[in-house]
């Protein structure tokens, strides 16, 4: 088999770079062994513009933001599925604090806030008493649909590889790799965490943090916000609501806690007022970065050998905006954005002895 490009893995990442090769006309293959629990799957699909107690506008949001609605419009028209839709955010504030910094926010700069018309609106389903803000537009990544649908999209074409990939069996030189009976041009490696323990990356400054999520059923809850009081209830099927997420720094696996369930639990029976059933715990490792930016680019000691990598939490949001950078940078030699460049790791990773 013979490519352009190999690229591993086919999350949010893998996804969009291989989507927007082949849009520039290049040839892909992509190995995927699937797993539920890796951080595309897991993550509810959020794209927020601002972030934190401050509530800052997010890393460069005013590109980002229309870039991304865009881009899965375009995947959206292909695969016939819903891949995004509005859904903005009603941050309900748990303390008065909060209340003050949205305040102040809203009258410093009202890009991406709109304060209710009557903050006693949502007293018949939740329980509040510090009113709320709103945030928009926020947008929603229907991930549970997105990315099956393109994966078979990918299998259709016949270049959806869906096994383990083996290091052992990677050949590379100045200008081609070779991977079992397969020759292209460069490898990407896509594949989130893996990453950061593997060849090649495994010195770059990864900070993976654990996050968990439960489903839960709420029969009658309106799905057309986002809600957040400390923790994101967010519309996913039917009457199926998606809860979380945690940020957890030290874990000892990626599997489901029972201090998670229950602390959640125990914060929704006190916000909501309705009753509620827990359907599924999920938990991934995110492949965050100490300097929350991302890892884009090629190893400075094998050209050949490139990387898209390191979105965090922002996953949904800058994978199709530096996916579309990236292939700019192959086609035009334009540049990678400084911040996202891994080339800023050079020294690092010339030292690494594979």
């Amino acid at each position: 088999m013979q490519a352009d490009f190999l690229l591993i893995g086919q999350g949010i990442c893998g996804t969009f770079l291989s989507w927007y090769l082949q849009q520039a006309g290049y040839s892909v293959i992509v190995i995927d062994e699937q797993h539920n629990n890796t951080a595309s799957h897991v993550a509810a699909g959020i794209i927020n513009p601002v972030t934190g107690r401050r509530i800052v506008q997010t890393w460069l949001i005013d590109e980002v933001l229309p870039a991304a609605w865009n881009s899965y419009q375009e995947l959206q028209a292909v695969l016939q599925v819903t891949t995004i839709t509005q859904k903005d955010i009603l941050d309900f504030f748990p303390t008065p604090q909060m209340k003050e910094a949205y305040a102040k926010r809203y009258a410093e700069d009202t890009s991406y806030l709109a304060p209710p018309v009557n903050t006693d609106d949502w007293k018949t389903f939740f329980n509040y008493d510090f009113g709320y803000g709103q945030i928009t537009p926020c947008y929603l990544v229907n991930l549970p649909e997105l990315l099956p649908a393109y994966r078979q999209y990918l299998v259709k074409q016949g270049i959806l590889l869906d096994e383990h990939f083996d290091y052992k069996q990677l050949q590379t030189a100045p200008d081609h790799i070779r991977y079992k009976n397969i020759t292209t041009g460069k490898i990407i490696f896509c594949d989130g965490l893996a990453a950061a323990t593997a060849p090649f990356f495994q010195l770059l400054p990864f900070a993976p943090n654990k996050g968990e999520a439960l489903l839960v059923r709420i029969p009658h809850l309106p799905k057309e916000f986002i809600f957040k009081k400390g923790m994101n209830l967010v519309p996913w099927q039917d009457d199926i609501f998606w809860l979380g997420s945690s940020y957890e720094w030290n874990f000892t696996d990626d599997q489901p806690s029972v201090v998670f369930r229950e602390r959640m639990t125990a914060a929704l029976q006190q916000w909501i007022k309705m009753p509620f059933t827990i359907l599924e715990h999920k938990a991934a490792v995110r492949p965050a970065t100490l300097e929350r930016r991302p890892f884009v680019g090629f190893h400075p000691q094998h050209p050949a050998v490139g990387i898209f990598n390191g979105m965090g939490t922002k996953g949904c949001s800058l994978a199709p905006f530096f996916a579309r950078e990236l292939v700019a940078h192959l086609q035009h030699q334009a540049p990678i954005h400084p911040e996202t460049d891994v080339q800023r790791f050079r020294r690092i990773l010339s030292r690494q002895d594979l």
